[in-house]
């Protein structure tokens, strides 16, 4: 975990370095698979390509955020409050600024992404700037510099490869079968590469939904224990979250290829439970305000 002033969270490290570490076991499981796939002489190609995908993924990751998002890198003349708020709060945190960006949407949402501290953007939509008031986006931008000093976003990025990484494995299937199109091994090799990708992609969706809905608990308690105002963070949530319910679907699609990135899911009513990428908005609220209580207690 990077160093700065949020506070550190261990449960967040410890879940960050599991699902690296299963992770790792998927793709080891992923490249066996389509080895048997296609033949023994493709091994090298095929670990090759799934590391070139992760760093890919992890390069370009900030790049393909925005662009999901369409938004833009903003100047400080173009945006000065926002700038100047973000100036603060990395003040505060010790931390170095990320760029910053605006998403012309009109539904209220930010998020955090990039391969380091020092090349991480924070950007948040038109729609979150008129519907927040100034302590209510100070504590969201806090809630999304956290993911950056705690480099989960990182770790999501990278992680979320081994899912498209499945998909290349069942072409790599198919290849296989075209080339053993003579003989009886083909639709073994078929089944065998189905039944990995299979299983590698529902193993990297649960262990990515694990430690989305995690990092989201972690940044709110880090963002408002930086800020110490945990009651804006809980205002902004309700406001956001009801705009996001109001709002049509077809006008939520544009944000819904970063939903996993976003301080709230954006997509009206999403998944909920283990499928579910943010904590439900009670838990949120609630440990909210047992950090609210705990900040109000006359210190002796």
């Amino acid at each position: 975990m990077a160093t700065s002033r949020f506070i550190k969270d261990t449960g967040l490290t410890a879940r960050m370095t599991l699902t690296m570490f299963l992770l790792g076991g998927v793709f080891v499981a992923l490249v066996v698979g389509a080895t048997y796939a296609v033949g023994p002489g493709w091994a090298p190609v095929i670990a090759a390509a799934g590391i070139g995908l992760a760093f890919w993924q992890w390069w370009s990751s900030d790049t393909m955020a925005m662009r999901a998002m369409r938004a833009r890198e903003v100047a400080p003349e173009e945006a000065p409050e926002l700038h100047g708020m973000i100036d603060r709060l990395c003040a505060l945190a010790d931390m170095p600024k990320p760029r910053v960006g605006i998403a012309d949407m009109s539904v209220p949402n930010a998020f955090a992404t990039g391969r380091s501290p020092d090349r991480a953007v924070v950007c948040v939509t038109t729609g979150i700037l008129q519907t927040l008031d100034a302590e209510e986006l100070e504590a969201v931008l806090a809630h999304e510099l956290s993911h950056v000093a705690h480099r989960d976003v990182l770790v999501m990025t990278v992680a979320s490869s081994a899912g498209i990484a499945a998909g290349l494995l069942m072409r790599a299937a198919q290849f296989g079968a075209l080339g053993r199109s003579r003989s009886n091994s083909a639709l073994p090799a078929v089944l065998i590469a189905l039944v990995v990708s299979l299983v590698v992609y529902a193993v990297s969706f649960l262990l990515l939904r694990l430690l989305s809905r995690y990092r989201e608990l972690s940044a709110d308690r880090a963002g408002a224990y930086l800020t110490l105002k945990p009651a804006a963070l809980g205002s902004a949530l309700q406001k956001i979250s009801g705009e996001v319910a109001a709002t049509p679907t077809r006008d939520l699609r544009a944000g819904s290829a970063a939903s996993a990135l976003c301080i709230v899911p954006a997509i009206s009513g999403g998944l909920t439970g283990l499928l579910a990428t943010h904590p439900p908005l009670q838990q949120r609220l609630e440990q909210l305000a047992r950090i609210q209580a705990e900040l109000s207690r006359p210190t002796a």
